[in-house]
Order: C-alpha cells, then sequence, then structure tokens
C-alpha cells in the first residue's frame, strides 16, 4: 500500500472507518503535537505577543502567517493521508475559516473540535463514496 494514500487500498465495507481514523489520527498530531506555543497564540490577531517578540512590536498581520502556516500543516496531513490535492486544499480552507471563528470568540474549543472532526467524517464519506472532484490535481 502506498503510505502516502492509507486511504487508497481499503475496500468501500471498511474505507469510511479506515479513512476516518487515519484522518483523526492526523487531525490529533497536527492539532496537538505539531502546533508550537507561537503558532497557537500567534494565529489569534487578538493575542498578546509580547512573549515572543520581548519589547519590540510583532510583526504586522503574524496572525495570517501564523494562521495560514497552521492549516497548511492539516493540509498536509489531509493530503497525505488520502493522496487528494482537492481534500487538502479543502482543509486549509476550513481550517482557516474554523480557527478564525475560534480566535474571534464566535466559537468555544468544543464547538472548534467537533467542526474539525465533522470535516474529517465528511472526507470519509466522499472518499467511500467515490466522490468525483476528489481526484483533481493541478
Amino acid at each position: 500500500m502506498d503510505p502516502l494514500s492509507i486511504v487508497a487500498a481499503v475496500d468501500a465495507s471498511s474505507g469510511f472507518v479506515v479513512a476516518f481514523f487515519a484522518l483523526l489520527i492526523g487531525h490529533a498530531v497536527a492539532d496537538f503535537a505539531l502546533q508550537g506555543e507561537f503558532l497557537a497564540v500567534a494565529k489569534n490577531r487578538h493575542a498578546e505577543l509580547s512573549k515572543f517578540f520581548g519589547e519590540s512590536p510583532a510583526p504586522k498581520g503574524i496572525w495570517i502567517y501564523a494562521l495560514g502556516a497552521h492549516s497548511l500543516i492539516h493540509a498536509g496531513a489531509v493530503w497525505l493521508i488520502t493522496g487528494s490535492v482537492a481534500l487538502g486544499l479543502l482543509e486549509f480552507v476550513l481550517h482557516w475559516v474554523i480557527d478564525f471563528a475560534k480566535c474571534e470568540g464566535w466559537t468555544g474549543f468544543k464547538t472548534d473540535q467537533f467542526l474539525h472532526v465533522a470535516c474529517k467524517i465528511a472526507y470519509a464519506v466522499m472518499i467511500t463514496t467515490n466522490c468525483p472532484w476528489i481526484a483533481w490535481t493541478p
């Protein structure tokens, strides 16, 4: 089995469970193990960043880069697990929007995680139902 596409070799009956489990592991690694303190704080445009920059002001707009980097880590995990560039791009956009909403205080931690897991469920459904557009590559 191609390690860059874990879900490629599963049959339809077990495909959803395998795809969802792999995506959930990828989410846990990307959202917890690979998100250091700097990204966790700096992705919030309202955060106090003097801890990281001392008396120097934080670079203007750094939150966009931090949130983008964090979302790219998630996109990479989805792409590596599924082999789908389209799902990787979708994950980038959705993860960015969901985390932005949390940073704005529109949602809390539980809602944030629920929405991320819901995305993984949707991706697993798309994979196991052979959704045609997820095979798109540039």
